[in-house]
């Protein structure tokens, strides 16, 4: 997953005010995102961004994003779920912007508002400039919505991997390695057979636990455990971080590192802990509310879960046992 660069900005001290955003990701089948160009007649003008705008009193988030989306694009959006939240200190104001996936809409989009609409992929992206606080997000769409977590050791290992080239061949593209029985030396003979399946279509391995591991296989990234993060004060020099969360403040120590995405669970009591009681799906939603990274739901998932997942506002899933079912 490349890191696109954006333009900087020059800062300025925060407005005393935050003013509410709401903004629409709208993303076509094909994977393409919609950006927006603003007219001459606003500040910033050319540069691109996710069409959107202010929450006006007595509006929620959702109810503004149908409006201004109807207003500036003139379609009716049928279909959206709350995904991450940017605050950025722009010279004029400080904002707080609420991003949400639109799946669907009445209508074609229109540049009602805007100079001009350019249908995207994240990982190329072709526009300049960009608003700085669309950057991140732009990072957070080259996630796919299911993060797989190795079962080796109780599979077997020739089971594990002949599962992986199935699911490599349905569409997995993000693979943790978490083999806790296994040696090191064990560890990374696996890493390379899976990277081997991974990366001809594009996926990416992240190694649970150990950073210098990861480094020596050559990784795509790491993931660290909340005592791992709870112990460092900046991001491992890695291309992915995840961090995993049991609660609200172990999620925040993870965008203070600026991890790429964050797991959060369990949502459900599950095997694999059972000794821990699950949050359930309103913990989970008042946990994640506010995260400026995305988060995947872990817990006793299953792949026909994920979009009361996106209900609650999680990226997408993160299974052990539900990946390879």
């Amino acid at each position: 997953m490349s890191q696109p660069q954006f333009p900087s900005m020059p800062q300025a001290p925060a407005a005393p005010v935050t003013v509410g955003v709401a903004a629409a990701v709208l993303r076509r089948a094909d994977g393409r995102v919609l950006l927006a160009c603003r007219p001459v007649s606003k500040v910033y003008a050319g540069y691109w961004e996710f069409p959107g705008g202010k929450v006006e009193p007595g509006e929620t988030d959702q109810q503004a994003l149908v409006r201004e989306i109807r207003e500036e694009l003139a379609i009716e959006v049928t279909a959206c779920r709350p995904w991450v939240t940017q605050v950025y200190t722009y010279p004029h104001a400080t904002v707080r912007l609420q991003f949400f996936i639109v799946t669907a809409w009445d209508g074609e989009p229109q540049a009602v508002e805007h100079s001009g609409l350019s249908w995207q992929l994240p990982q190329a992206i072709d526009l300049a400039p960009l608003l700085p606080a669309n950057g991140p997000i732009l990072r957070g769409l080259l996630l796919p919505e299911e993060y797989a977590i190795s079962n080796a050791a109780e599979m077997g290992r020739d089971v594990f991997l002949q599962a992986l080239r199935r699911r490599v061949n349905e569409g997995l593209r993000l693979l943790q390695l978490r083999e806790i029985a296994y040696s090191r030396e064990a560890m990374a003979a696996l890493a390379e057979a899976a990277m081997a399946i991974l990366h001809p279509h594009g996926g990416k391995l992240l190694i649970n636990n150990d950073i210098a591991l990861a480094h020596r296989v050559g990784a795509d990234g790491v993931h660290l455990t909340a005592r791992q993060a709870a112990s460092l004060t900046e991001r491992p020099d890695l291309p992915l971080v995840g961090v995993s969360c049991h609660n609200r403040d172990e999620l925040q120590q993870a965008q203070r590192l600026a991890a790429d995405f964050a797991v959060l669970g369990p949502v459900q009591r599950t095997a694999t802990h059972p000794e821990r009681a699950p949050m359930g799906w309103e913990g989970f939603a008042q946990a994640v509310a506010g995260s400026s990274i995305p988060v995947f739901a872990l817990g006793g998932m299953q792949r026909s879960d994920c979009k009361l997942a996106w209900q609650h506002g999680a990226h997408g899933l993160a299974m052990i046992r539900g990946s390879w079912a």
